[in-house]
């Protein structure tokens, strides 16, 4: 495969899609806890599941959006086909949901209750804190002639490592940011903590002799069989 020449200036970026911002918050997800990470990759599908199954079984129920409330509780029996599936997710599906949370996040708090984080000590963390809400992975495209260090890192990795390609870029770059985020290191901090440290690292590989005007996902994307 024929490499493509090096451009001799960082070409004007070209802004954000809808596309582009929906895959960044998604693969930011990973700067959250395992129980909210959870809930996004598998409790949103689930609940949709069984909204389906609910208005399916309201629509096709004799009883209406009433019956198929009490069959889901289990008040009452499944007398329809339709009405089986809203009987099996709520006497099986549901409960093993709620319950298997509910006992994740007690024994994860009970095994941290006397652990904490070094970058936590002596601090106290506001409600402010608590409640600001979780970041996004850079837009590389904002950081454009934002700064001389931002636009030193901009040269290097989209015009060096990605030949100009301000698409390819950013889509590397979001999932080096996403698996620096999975590191055990980075494990205790906070969501936007979390999301600072790894943008900060996978910033420094880009100084790191042996990686210089590389990308560390093409090259492993390159040797991968």
């Amino acid at each position: 495969m024929s490499v493509p020449p090096l451009p001799p200036s960082l070409l004007p970026p070209r802004g954000q899609s809808m596309a582009v911002w929906i895959r960044r918050t998604f693969r930011s997800r990973k700067a959250l806890s395992g129980v909210t990470q959870w809930f996004i990759d598998w409790g949103i599908p689930i609940f949709l599941v069984i909204g389906f199954v609910w208005v399916f079984g309201a629509g096709r129920s004799e009883k209406g959006w009433s019956g198929i409330y009490r069959v889901f509780t289990l008040i009452d029996r499944p007398v329809h086909v339709s009405s089986w599936g809203a009987s099996i997710l709520g006497w099986l599906l549901v409960p093993a949901l709620i319950g298997g949370v509910a006992g994740h996040v007690i024994a994860a708090r009970m095994q941290r209750v006397k652990e904490i984080a070094t970058n936590q000590l002596f601090q106290r963390r506001g409600l402010k804190r608590r409640l600001k809400p979780p970041g996004r992975i850079t837009f590389l495209e904002s950081l454009h002639l934002k700064s001389a260090e931002d636009q030193e890192f901009l040269d290097r990795y989209v015009r060096r490592a990605h030949r100009g390609d301000w698409k390819k870029a950013q889509d590397h770059w979001e999932v080096l940011v996403r698996d620096v985020l999975c590191t055990v290191e980075l494990a205790e901090l906070d969501r936007n903590e979390a999301l600072e440290s790894a943008e900060s690292v996978a910033r420094a590989v880009m100084w790191v002799t042996g990686y210089q005007d590389k990308c560390l996902v093409c090259t492993a994307r390159a040797h991968q069989p």
